[in-house]
């Protein structure tokens, strides 16, 4: 059979379902690997030699050129002690086999293109203790090892950060709060405990029994919008007592919160990563409070589905301490 006779592609009407009893096409068709080595015979002119080139040992070659040749029903290789030479079909299906991996070899720049592309940039969205009092050494460490990679970051409320990464505006992103927001999978990856914090002048810095959960649930506190991780938390657990007043001031961020209470404005209630410093110098005392517990998880949060990849991946994995070892 030639060249010409054989053709070089299907004809008019050909349906790349028909053959095969309706076998996908995978099972009619040799592999990548297979096809390489057959182009390494080609072009060498040596089974052994094609084998050394990918790296298999020669048994392995020759099982793999008569596995091809079975599941294509002609011979393609002629062997001898002079070497390996093609057949007139194995010719014909080495041109075939040429564009196909020539093809692969398109396929695969173009997936490296896109995974440059994706692993290029990483935006993240966090809510406001995270963003402020733990980003940013997951950071540095991160362009420690990805240096090429730049790194965006949006702060808000851990319902802003849900709908960020909803919105697809988002690759990765961290909250605070009693559970994943609807939509997202999550991982823990820390515990967070609040604290009911006043300047010294505040009477309760001066009383000397705690403040009970009632009497906190009762009083005019400066606090963060609701939304935030911090609000959720507190809401749920006064929630047996009456709820929250009403607040005295409702600010948007931790700073903020955290000046106001500083001034002698009024009690509030604040990540335990965040008042380290004020609660160190005196500015501010923590007031014991009995009959709740305020602690949160702090999670790293994405869109349903798989767990992310590339730069957000490593992200991710600088987050959560390394096993122990032992």
């Amino acid at each position: 059979m030639s060249r010409h006779d054989a053709g070089t592609g299907p004809g008019p009407g050909h349906d790349p379902r028909a053959g095969g009893g309706g076998a996908p096409l995978a099972h009619r068709v040799p592999d990548l690997g297979a096809m390489e080595l057959l182009l390494g015979v080609a072009r060498l002119g040596s089974l052994g030699r094609a084998a050394r080139e990918l790296g298999i040992s020669q048994p392995a070659a020759s099982s793999r050129i008569r596995s091809m040749e079975r599941q294509l029903g002609v011979a393609l290789v002629d062997r001898s002690p002079r070497g390996s030479r093609l057949t007139e079909a194995g010719a014909l299906v080495t041109d075939w086999a040429r564009r196909v991996v020539e093809a692969a070899e398109a396929f695969d720049a173009g997936a490296q293109a896109l995974r440059g592309r994706r692993d290029s940039r990483l935006r993240v969205a966090a809510s406001m203790t995270i963003a402020e009092y733990l980003l940013p050494g997951w950071l540095i460490a991160l362009h420690g090892q990805r240096p090429g990679t730049a790194v965006s970051l949006l702060a808000g409320n851990s319902a802003v950060v849900a709908q960020r990464l909803l919105g697809g505006e988002a690759d990765l992103g961290f909250v605070e709060g009693l559970a994943v927001p609807d939509g997202l999978d999550g991982v823990v990856i820390g515990h967070d405990r609040l604290v009911v914090v006043a300047a010294t002048s505040h009477p309760w810095a001066r009383r000397r029994r705690p403040v009970a959960a009632r009497e906190l649930a009762e009083a005019s506190l400066i606090l963060r919008e609701k939304g935030s991780g911090t609000r959720q938390v507190l809401d749920a657990a006064l929630a047996g007592y009456g709820g929250l007043a009403a607040p005295l001031l409702e600010l948007a961020s931790t700073t903020a919160v955290k000046a106001a209470a500083v001034s002698g404005a009024g009690p509030s209630v604040l990540s335990e990563l965040a008042v380290g410093e004020e609660l160190a110098s005196r500015r501010l005392v923590e007031i014991p409070v009995e009959g709740i517990r305020l602690s949160r998880d702090l999670r790293a949060v994405w869109p349903t589905g798989p767990r992310p990849t590339g730069p957000a991946r490593d992200l991710l994995g600088l987050t959560r301490p390394a096993p122990e070892k032992g």
